[in-house]
């Protein structure tokens, strides 16, 4: 192991020493919670033509999908866990663990660090959380835990996914996102919570004002880790873990796993149980990938309007680099006659999450975006990605395509570019 003195990370005094969150013993944990946590940094740049992704990187046919090995996962009836868990995870219809809650649940009660490599959709989420709750459950002394998620959109879904979890157990969250009211917040904060969700700059907020004490909480969940390094939240999660000084256990989540993020992981976990149900590689080979070649003296938006009347585009995301853009972009779809909404880092809470309601719920066939929505969203059944902007870099072109082609269905991509020789 180790020397757990060598790092500003590393930590552990006893888990039973640490109150629940606000210093209290008993009753409900007090609460505790972004400021500006949305993901709008770096949108305001000026967006530049970018020429260094060679063209053919975006066009792949999608290679067939290999028949996956039927993975066998236990039934949650088999696992050891409190009752009234076992009666909720029941009345939600959940009759055995995803690969991911098989290797993480138990590992997780136990109180090990973790690190999990798996995408959105892998019920990952229910994997950090079912351990949580079984230890409340069973020691109601047990100090209130943080998950720190990059988006807005991310956030509110662990929230609901922890009270439908908690239905009847008289557990409590509140989760702290960009975009609300930080005085509501802090109002928020003279509760008690099980759980505090957030994203880290509202966190680090509320912290400066001295309304968040993050030093009783013992359990730290980092979610979508690789993308809060793509948006450069590291300085703002080595901040708040330096206040977290009796953080005990850490569960870091990320999709995708490379040489950057090697030494930021080994300064985070201690001895960590690996749970991997992908490769952790950035990938996107099932995904029918082309070009849109725009030539000198073609209309750009006309060539998108002829795409998107093709019927088989049913639920498109598209996306762009820059707020105005997206902006100016869907004022022009809807004034010719599409059912389009946008999503963005200057939108409000309630605003995004009426946008993504009505694209989910198919209400409107069309979101506009900036690389808000190309990470930690799960939106089922996008048919198309169209990237009208050439994305800066491939890591992004990823992440963006990445939307659909999900759970095992086709998908495809298309990126606009210009100024390409046939």
């Amino acid at each position: 192991m180790k020397d757990q003195t060598t790092s500003r990370f590393k930590r552990k005094p006893s888990r039973s020493s640490a109150p629940h969150a606000g210093g209290s013993n008993s009753g409900r944990p007090q609460r505790d919670g972004s400021r500006f946590g949305g993901p709008s940094r770096g949108n305001g740049k000026k967006f530049k033509k970018s020429a260094e992704i060679p063209h053919y990187k975006f066009i792949q046919a999608a290679l067939p999908k290999e028949e996956e090995p039927t993975i066998e996962t236990r039934p949650y009836s088999s696992l050891d866990l409190h009752p009234d868990l076992q009666r909720v995870i029941a009345s939600k219809g959940y009759t055995h663990t995803t690969p991911i809650q098989d290797q993480a649940i138990e590992p997780g009660i136990a109180g090990r660090d973790i690190l999990g490599i798996a995408q959105t959709g892998t019920g990952k989420t229910a994997a950090f959380l079912i351990p949580m709750i079984q230890m409340w459950l069973v020691d109601p002394d047990f100090p209130s835990a943080l998950v720190t998620v990059p988006t807005r959109e991310l956030a509110l879904q662990v929230e609901d996914e922890f009270r439908s979890l908690t239905k009847g157990l008289g557990m409590y969250s509140a989760t702290f996102i960009g975009g609300g009211s930080v005085s509501a917040d802090v109002r928020k904060l003279q509760q008690g919570h099980h759980l505090i969700v957030g994203t880290p700059g509202r966190l680090l907020d509320l912290t400066q004002r001295r309304a968040l004490n993050l030093r009783p909480f013992t359990t730290l969940v980092l979610d979508e880790f690789d993308r809060m390094l793509d948006m450069g939240f590291i300085n703002d999660v080595k901040k708040i873990i330096e206040l977290m000084p009796n953080r005990h256990q850490t569960m870091l989540f990320s999709a995708t796993i490379d040489k950057s993020q090697q030494p930021y992981i080994q300064e985070l976990l201690t001895e960590p149980v690996t749970v991997q149900v992908n490769s952790g590689a950035q990938t996107a080979e099932h995904i029918e990938q082309d070009v849109i070649r725009i030539e000198p003296g073609m209309d750009k938006f006309q060539m998108l309007e002829d795409l998107l009347h093709k019927p088989e585009m049913e639920k498109v995301l598209v996306f762009l680099e820059t707020k105005h853009r997206v902006d100016k972009l869907t004022t022009k779809l809807v004034r010719s006659g599409f059912k389009a909404q946008q999503i963005h880092g200057n939108k409000s809470q309630s605003q995004r999450q009426r946008a993504l309601e009505s694209f989910r719920s198919g209400r409107s066939s069309i979101l506009v975006a900036t690389d808000v929505a190309s990470r930690g969203l799960d939106i089922s059944d996008v048919t198309h990605v169209i990237n009208f902007e050439t994305p800066k870099t491939f890591d992004s072109y990823i992440h963006r395509i990445g939307r659909t082609g999900r759970a095992g269905k086709a998908g495809k991509a298309f990126t606009f570019v210009e100024g390409i020789v046939k």
